[in-house]
Parts: C-alpha cells; sequence; structure tokens
C-alpha cells in the first residue's frame, strides 16, 4: 500500500514515523488497515488542500 521498501519501514517506524507494527506470530507481523490509511493521508502535500 505504501511502495516503501522494508526496511524504511523499519526505520521509519523506529523513529515513531510510522504505525507500529502487530506481532501475529514468530516470523509474521501487520498493521491495522486504519492506522496505515491515516498515514497515507497525513502524507499528502498541505498545499493540494482536500482531495475529492
Amino acid at each position: 500500500m505504501t511502495s516503501l521498501s522494508r526496511s524504511t519501514i523499519d526505520r521509519r517506524e523506529a523513529e515513531g514515523l510510522f504505525p507500529a507494527r502487530i506481532a501475529l506470530g514468530k516470523n509474521i507481523v501487520a498493521w491495522r488497515f486504519e492506522e496505515i490509511i491515516a498515514w497515507i493521508d497525513a502524507q499528502q502535500p498541505k498545499c493540494l488542500g482536500v482531495l475529492a
């Protein structure tokens, strides 16, 4: 959904700039859909205003 690489997500998550992951198993993680959508919305340039 974001087109960010795994290492970029890891780095931004550690910096508090990306939603925190949820561990579903030993090697399985996921993110809450609503948090990712909110993060994507927050990335929109302020000069564009509200997109219809």
